[in-house]
């Protein structure tokens, strides 16, 4: 099994530097909420709709029925509108300024990003990674089937977080990089139906190398029907 930065180095290889989610904190916290449980193309939609009122003040300044309307086509619009409610009060409290939020210590920030309701370990290492430049490493679905394939069996996300964390620079461009490379190599190539062919992590994967076993002429002995 490779190591979490060789991984990185073979993703960056095959794909190439990823792009960054926004360079607006306000931007990355909004739409790290919209996107739970639904297609990005849904969140992008709804952003370009709202153009240049999606800031925190225009936002915040809404009621929880406008917001509700505004976010609808993200799905589940009623508990993503209080959490982003919720989450523009908490952003207040240091005047919307990324600047403030960025001098708190990690762990003490993800703890409060933690205590909003609805916004769970995936949601607050989004937030941290790519609206504070923390390094606190982002652990999705798509990050847990990539390591089942290549034959992992960690017991929880700590100690996924522990495999990428322990190997990897404390860069938090690295780790939004790594996710980006991870997200769109699974929803390229490493579908929940994968197409193994071309895929530059195949000589590792456990999936790809049964699928080989198990085409005729490999020597894999066949039962008769």
């Amino acid at each position: 099994m490779r190591n979490a930065n060789e991984l990185y180095q073979i993703l960056l290889a095959s794909r190439g530097k990823p792009r960054w989610w926004s360079e607006d904190p306000f931007t990355v916290m909004f739409q790290a909420v919209l996107v739970q449980n639904t297609a990005w193309r849904s969140v992008e939609k709804t952003c370009e709709a709202i153009g240049d009122k999606l800031t925190p003040q225009t936002i915040g300044a809404m009621s929880l029925e406008e917001l509700e309307l505004l976010i609808r086509p993200c799905g589940f619009c009623k508990a993503k509108a209080r959490t982003i409610q919720a989450l523009v009060l908490w952003f207040g409290q240091y005047d919307f300024s990324a600047r403030a939020v960025e001098e708190i210590p990690a762990f003490r920030l993800r703890r409060e990003l933690l205590s909003i309701r609805g916004i769970g370990a995936e949601t607050a290492d989004v937030i941290l990674v790519y609206a504070f430049y923390k390094p606190s490493f982002i652990i999705d679905a798509y990050t847990r089937r990539l390591l089942s394939r290549l034959g992992c069996g960690f017991s929880d996300d700590a100690s996924v977080r522990q495999f990428f964390e322990d190997t990897l620079p404390k860069d938090a461009r690295v780790y939004g990089w790594y996710h980006w490379l991870i997200l769109e190599h699974c929803i390229s190539t490493c579908k929940k139906v994968p197409r193994c062919s071309g895929c530059p992590l195949k000589d590792s994967c456990r999936h790809s190398l049964s699928q080989e076993q198990a085409r005729p002429g490999s020597g894999q002995r066949k039962d008769l029907p």
